[in-house]
């Protein structure tokens, strides 16, 4: 009965141990396959701004959004994104900025799942790299003339070997794997990239602007074009028009949306999706003068 006990138990720890290594190896699969998935939700909520906006692009949704070239707060993200905008630009390229205020704007936007761009002063890779780093989801160039510019720009984005970027500061919270398919995947994958066309130079390479790997969708710089062609601030004149109807066809000969900045009303009227339709300061002041139009007109009526 003893020795009946003893191979009963040695059978049963037998089974057991076969048991468990058949197990364990599912175990540490499902492991894997788990983390592997909790990595790609993180990753893909933590660029949800920028996914989300590019799917209304792909869609043909309306994308509205503010040019921010003024003063600029942090409860301005806030009030963005509870309007209904879709993204926000900060412009770095015609008011310097502190760095500290520019990154918390990006974080507050990254943790609220609101698309903070930057418009960025200069387009080499060292000077990307610096505005990547500050965290933001999207990149407004300007004075773009040529592809070569943009492979320049593409080094300042894209981790070796396909670049040159070396990340670091708030920026590196877009990826939690520190490592080139963390940053690929959470950062490269999914940034938005504005080329401006603000020259005749970049007219008349407008088409290979558009056609590079880098560009999410073609913009303008309306102002400093119509500038460069000798009707500047004539934003009706037939010399504009077809520069911007150049733009537009080189934008969909691509496959790819066109960004414009303006009256808001006037431009969806003539077919643009892709839109900034303000810039705060200015919508302040504008607002502030007819109210105070409205309420004079009203305090002298009741005074007759």
């Amino acid at each position: 009965m003893i020795e009946s006990s003893k191979m009963e138990s040695m059978a049963g720890r037998l089974s057991s141990n076969l048991l468990l290594s058949m197990i364990c190896p599912l175990q540490q699969l499902y492991s894997t396959l788990l983390f592997r998935w909790h990595f790609y939700i993180a990753q893909s909520i933590l660029m949800q701004p920028a996914i989300a906006l590019k799917k209304k692009l792909d869609d043909s949704q309306p994308v509205l959004g503010m040019l921010v070239m003024n003063h600029f707060w942090l409860e301005l993200v806030e009030i963005a994104q509870a309007a209904g905008l879709d993204y926000m630009i900060i412009d770095l390229e015609h008011h310097p900025r502190d760095g500290e205020l520019v990154a918390n704007a990006c974080r507050i936007g990254r943790l609220a799942g609101f698309a903070i761009f930057l418009r960025s002063r200069r387009t080499d890779a060292e000077s990307i790299g610096e505005v990547l780093d500050l965290g933001p989801c999207g990149l407004l160039l300007p004075m773009i003339e040529s592809a070569e510019q943009l492979d320049g720009v593409r080094d300042g984005i894209y981790l070796p070997p396909r670049g040159r970027r070396r990340p670091g500061g708030p920026g590196n919270r877009w990826a939690k794997q520190a490592d080139y398919e963390g940053f690929k995947s959470a950062v490269e994958d999914h940034l938005v990239v504005l080329p401006q066309i603000e020259s005749q130079l970049g007219l008349k390479n407008v088409q290979e602007i558009a056609d590079h790997e880098i560009t999410t969708a073609l913009a303008v710089g309306p102002f400093d074009l119509s500038s460069q062609l000798g009707v500047c601030g004539q934003m009706d004149h037939p010399k504009l028009a077809d520069a911007l109807a150049t733009i537009r066809d080189a934008a969909e000969r691509a496959g790819k949306p066109s960004w414009m900045i303006g009256d808001g009303e006037k431009l969806t009227q003539q077919g643009y999706k892709f839109l900034s339709i303000t810039e705060p300061s200015y919508l302040l002041e504008n607002t502030l003068r007819e109210l105070t139009a409205e309420v004079r007109q009203l305090a002298n009526e009741n005074g007759q």
